[in-house]
């Protein structure tokens, strides 16, 4: 095993689950799902059991000690109305802090804390995907308060004018999280997005959900993170990797770092597996391996902008089959132009030491493309035992350090 991939895996097995005391409570005996959060939680904790059957919420809040389960043929479908997410609370939006909207499910400097069971999170996403085209006045205004050291207390959102969507299930600062088995439908904008979070399981989770920025599932500024069995099918990336968006990023300065991504299929949407574009915090000791990729944009995406600043290295990606890739099957870029805020400088990103092993694939635009910046180069990224077919085999510009061992690209026609 690689040090990166034992580095990462050190840290991803001892991952604790969540200790949730024996206690359990009926959703359905409550006026409301998050009555019955409150009464567990002001018991000491234990299990909410949502039974079969179809039922309707506003935003749930959990605390520490808190298993939400969802049992099997029960949905939970959360209300599209804005006033049910208000007031507005801490959050990290597209990697800045503020307060906006309640995701529809939230918790906040919480300790083992759980969402499990083979039910389904409905999250009627459609009500605000409108909202996409009507986001760019908030999003600068955001983006302008960050850069000029507003404080977070002051950067207050959470208006239909500022149109900043809210994630799907958000955990803050939290430690001992497990997310699995439920299926996730249709949320507004991230689906599952820890922020700031230690030691995270999200397994065997099931995300449908084909709306515009609707991730599948994003880790941000995170630490001890294993995503694994789970199954995406996105309107954007169906894993993405982030650290913060520019001087906010900066100022919060903290990275995300030993990720591990295993057994997971990802279709339809952006990337499969992206690192970026907010990348201001870094990012580093990401394990990515035995996934299948098949019809998204491209399989894995490191990508990032002048203005972002922050760091990306020691990735190693392995035992990845990459299908039917509209672009290119791996791209590593710094030349990003989707960003919704135009950055205020042109500071660099640092990438180094990324490792392509045992990746097989066909179908893709282009096999491999590297852009680094003139000012930056990409630097030491390694391919071994890469075997694939595609329109072109490699682009390359700005890489001081690009090594190959058993690489086979060829040329299919398009």
């Amino acid at each position: 095993m690689s040090d990166i991939a034992s580095i990462v895996r050190n840290h991803t097995m001892a991952i604790r689950e969540p200790n949730i005391p024996e206690r359990r409570v009926v959703a359905s005996l409550y006026p409301t799902i998050q009555d019955a959060v409150d009464y567990c939680a002001g018991h000491g904790g234990g299990t909410v059991v949502v039974p079969e059957g179809s039922w309707h919420s506003g935003p749930i809040h959990l605390s520490s000690n808190i298993n939400l389960h969802v049992e099997t043929g029960a949905t939970i479908e959360f209300t599209s109305k804005r006033e049910a997410y208000l007031p507005a609370v801490f959050t990290r939006w597209e990697g800045t802090e503020c307060y906006n909207y309640s995701p529809l499910i939230y918790a906040k400097d919480c300790h083992d804390v759980a969402i499990t069971g083979d039910g389904t999170l409905k999250g009627n996403g459609m009500d605000w995907w409108d909202w996409k085209t009507d986001q760019i006045g908030g999003a600068n205004r955001l983006y302008d308060l960050a850069a000029t050291g507003t404080p977070v207390e002051q950067r207050m959102f959470g208006t239909e004018k500022d149109a900043l969507r809210p994630s799907f299930v958000q955990f803050v600062n939290c430690s001992n999280a497990l997310i699995e088995n439920v299926a996730i439908e249709e949320g507004p904008m991230w689906t599952i997005h820890p922020v700031y979070c230690e030691d995270v399981i999200i397994r065997g989770v099931r995300v449908e959900s084909i709306g515009p920025n609707v991730d599948g599932c994003n880790p941000d500024s995170c630490r001890n993170v294993l995503i694994e069995g789970c199954r995406f099918n996105t309107g954007d990336d169906c894993v993405e990797i982030d650290s913060g968006l520019n001087e906010d990023g900066w100022r919060v300065n903290r990275p995300c770092e030993n990720i591990e991504i295993s057994h997971c299929t990802m279709i339809g949407g952006h990337a499969a597996i992206a690192i970026g574009s907010m990348v201001s915090g870094g990012v580093r000791n990401v394990y990515a391996h035995d996934c299948t990729m098949a019809a998204v944009e491209r399989g894995v995406h490191i990508k990032s902008m002048r203005g972002r600043g922050g760091f990306v290295e020691d990735v190693l990606l392995e035992n990845l089959t990459i299908k039917a890739v509209r672009h290119e099957a791996i791209r590593f870029s710094m030349f990003y132009q989707m960003s919704t805020v135009t950055p205020k400088t042109t500071t660099p990103t640092k990438l180094r030491r990324i490792t392509l092993r045992h990746i097989t694939g066909s179908g893709a635009a282009a096999a491999l493309e590297f852009a680094g910046l003139p000012e930056e180069p990409l630097r030491d990224i390694t391919l071994d035992s890469v075997y694939m077919t595609a329109g072109e085999s490699i682009r390359s510009s700005d890489v001081l350090g690009l090594y190959m061992r058993d690489v086979q690209l060829t040329s299919e026609a398009q």
